[in-house]
């Protein structure tokens, strides 16, 4: 009997510790398959916002001026008139203005724009060994530049008297002109402290839209008076027609006034 009880506690105890077992976590079981737990999505962190450049804004334009400045040179101030040809030096029409001004024994003005002279300082120096006056034009002929920053007229105007002096180094430059006459009181001051004087004009006979010869000559020639300062181009394109017209128009005028540059 007593046999019996200790085989019947014997059993208890082996059913016990059995069922114990089952309660215990599957991934604690040795042997067992780990069990597979979804995994919470993560959460990424913003990215770094990628740099960007950032440009300052353009400084505005100055309004246009209703008038002219004060300042400008429109006259010889003596009974001679003055030729002044813009744009230049250009390698097909500058060499030709130059050889017409020496057969008729006179000397112009040049005004040059800097990215030209840069390209052919041969031609400064040319225009400097026949006697002709230099002119500053700006560095790119921005019509422009006279409404720009006065730090930035300024740069402009040093450039191109750098470009000059690089082709001809004890080049004189007097005057300055600016692109288009668009003129601003600020353009004037800056090219007076740079030791320029504001040179204008005051016959136009607008040869830049490249009128016939005969045109040309009429408006020259019946526009002109004493001390005019009249206004043609060598460069900025075709100029074979204001080459056309310059021979009479330098003859006549020579006659008439008489030909030099303005001091």
């Amino acid at each position: 009997m007593r046999a019996r009880r200790v085989l019947l506690a014997a059993l208890g105890l082996v059913l016990l510790v059995a069922g114990c077992g089952d309660d215990q976590p599957a991934e604690r079981q040795p042997g067992a398959a780990t069990p597979i737990v979804p995994a919470s999505p993560s959460v990424q962190p913003d990215p770094a916002p990628s740099p960007t450049r950032t440009s300052r804004p353009k400084p505005r334009l100055r309004p246009e001026p209703t008038a002219l400045p004060a300042g400008l040179r429109r006259t010889t101030g003596v009974r001679r008139v003055a030729l002044t040809f813009d744009d230049g030096p250009d390698p097909t029409w500058t060499p030709k203005v130059l050889d017409q001004l020496r057969a008729g024994r006179v000397k112009a003005t040049f005004c040059l724009v800097g990215t030209e002279v840069r390209q052919h300082p041969e031609l400064v120096r040319r225009i400097v060994r026949e006697g002709h006056q230099l002119c500053n034009h700006s560095w790119r002929h921005d019509f422009e530049l006279g409404r720009r920053p006065v730090a930035e007229i300024r740069a402009d105007l040093v450039r191109t008297n750098q470009a000059i002096r690089a082709a001809v180094p004890d080049a004189k430059v007097p005057f300055y002109r600016q692109p288009g006459g668009r003129w601003t009181p600020e353009v004037v001051a800056v090219a007076k402290q740079l030791g320029m004087r504001s040179l204008h004009w005051s016959v136009d006979p607008q040869d830049w839209a490249k009128p016939k010869a005969p045109v040309l000559e009429k408006r020259v020639l019946g526009g002109v008076r004493p001390g005019a300062i009249v206004l043609m181009h060598d460069g900025g394109g075709d100029r074979s027609r204001t080459l056309a017209a310059c021979p009479r128009v330098i003859a006549d005028l020579n006659r008439r006034f008489g030909i030099a540059p303005p001091r």
